[in-house]
């Protein structure tokens, strides 16, 4: 948000004695203007307005991305689902069993190995499964009536994935994680200033700030448009981008998720293995809880367990699949199939793959290859704080808890594009020819506190977003002051 502060009288009435001089050809060198001393309001006010734009440079282009990735990944788990479009089948029938689908979906790859397999809730829909082959992770469509496989797609191909992977790295791997990481920090400052230049001030009412006048024209009407979306927005704005810093490399892998992971020693003493629960992930997707994505998985081979398939039943995806119906997974859900000796069958679902719309529904069981007995069981409700926090938020941030959310979340990306272009052309309306217009400080001016708490508490709390912020604050130091100081520009600029 970008808001102009009147210029100073006096600033003016020099500007204006330089102009006849001008228009009579008198040649004139670079005149300091003279400037009495802001007030402290002025000074806090400038300085917010100058960081706002800083931060502003650097985050836009991410929210323009962020917000159009965004509007196809809503399309990607509402039209279509995560792993690609819907696909119908006939309700009724006889249907192969789950083992024979899954060699269906097998054969449908050259070298196929099964690795997920999907069950829907609803009776006329596909049964989806995704087949390693051809080193490539590929989603197959099968229809159980046979069974066939009715289509095949690269997993990487989907609407979602793609929107996804750009979302999260800009198909630039870590350094593209790392840019967005400081995009969103950044974003929180952007935030923070906003907000304080959005505080009614100088007279102005608190309901004329809440109701925009949108009747005026030129640079008038895209303030009043960027002022308001960014109050209105701010909230869930704040909201997306610390759900979304909660995925990142540095903040989000190595300090939050980090103190907020499922602690394996609930599984109830049973042997873990040396792979954590996100090689359950395929490929740049986020599949499992947040705060499971670092806990180890549960070992099969041993007798240890509590009672799960009865003794003596074979154990594959079909008893597997009975035991999850019969045990209270009712709507869709999914079964990973061990990958080694030692891999579990891993029965999972939760809203923020669009198994559920129930947010607070999460559960993950992991089952023994061999005896069938249940190795560990989380639910919603053995989460921590954070991980509880991050189950509701990213379904929610992913619009997967219904037409509602879908509904809310397209209003929000069209919002955040519109007030980022806003704030563009509101810069470009008032650039001066040929520099860059960043706001000016005031004549020799002094950093004030309430700049330095935040710049300081954003460094704190998000270290690769503060380095950003000191590397802003040394190239605005080492600038001259008659770029950045008002009353320091040429007579009539």
């Amino acid at each position: 948000m970008s808001m102009r502060l009147p210029q100073n009288p006096y600033t003016n009435i020099m500007a204006r004695a330089a102009r006849p001089c001008a228009r009579r050809g008198i040649m004139t060198t670079a005149t300091l203007v003279a400037q009495p001393d802001a007030p402290s309001s002025t000074r806090l006010y400038r300085a917010v307005w100058r960081w706002h734009f800083y931060a502003g440079l650097y985050v836009i282009p991410f929210l323009l991305v962020l917000a159009c990735t965004g509007l196809v990944m809503v399309y990607g788990n509402s039209i279509e689902t995560f792993l690609g479009a819907k696909h119908y089948v006939a309700p009724g029938g006889e249907r192969a069993s789950y083992e024979s689908q899954s060699q269906a979906a097998v054969a449908a790859i050259p070298s196929g190995k099964l690795k997920l397999m999907v069950v829907p809730k609803d009776a006329d829909r596909a049964t989806v499964f995704i087949v390693n082959g051809n080193g490539k992770d590929n989603v197959v469509a099968v229809d159980p009536h046979g069974p066939r496989a009715i289509d095949t797609i690269v997993k990487d191909d989907t609407w979602f994935y793609w929107a996804d992977n750009i979302h999260g790295t800009l198909l630039l791997g870590d350094v593209g994680d790392r840019l967005i990481e400081v995009a969103a920090g950044l974003g929180i400052v952007l935030i923070l200033t906003g907000l304080y230049m959005w505080w009614p001030r100088n007279g102005r009412s608190l309901r004329r700030v809440l109701v925009p006048n949108f009747t005026l024209r030129g640079r008038g009407f895209w303030k009043e448009l960027h002022v308001s979306l960014g109050f209105y927005i701010s909230v869930v704005l704040f909201f997306f981008l610390l759900s979304g810093l909660s995925w990142t490399g540095i903040w989000g892998t190595k300090i939050v998720q980090a103190w907020s992971t499922f602690p394996a020693a609930k599984f109830d003493n049973v042997p873990l293995s040396d792979k954590i629960h996100a090689a359950m992930n395929h490929g740049a997707m986020k599949e499992v809880p947040w705060t499971l994505e670092q806990t180890p998985m549960p070992m099969s081979g041993s007798e240890a367990g509590q009672a799960g398939l009865p003794m003596g039943e074979p154990v594959n995806l079909d008893t597997v699949a009975a035991f999850a119906r019969a045990d209270g997974f009712t709507e869709q859900f999914r079964i990973n199939a061990p990958q080694d000796d030692g891999g579990v069958y891993t029965i999972s679902a939760d809203s923020m793959d669009g198994d559920t719309h129930n947010p607070f529904g999460d559960r993950t069981v992991h089952i023994d290859r061999y005896t069938g007995k249940v190795l560990a069981d989380v639910r919603f409700a053995d989460y921590g704080i954070a991980g509880k926090a991050m189950a509701a938020g990213i379904a929610l941030h992913q619009a997967n808890l219904g037409w509602w959310n879908t509904a809310l979340n397209v209003l929000f990306c069209l919002s955040v594009i519109t007030m980022a272009l806003s704030g563009v052309v509101m810069w470009w309306k008032r650039r001066p020819a040929g520099r860059l217009g960043a706001p000016l400080y005031p004549k020799s001016h002094r950093t004030p506190l309430a700049i330095a708490i935040i710049a300081l508490a954003v460094c704190v709390i998000f270290p690769l977003t503060g380095i950003a912020i000191v590397a802003f604050a040394v190239i605005d130091f080492l600038l001259p002051r008659h770029w950045k100081e008002a009353g320091l520009q040429p007579a009539g600029a």
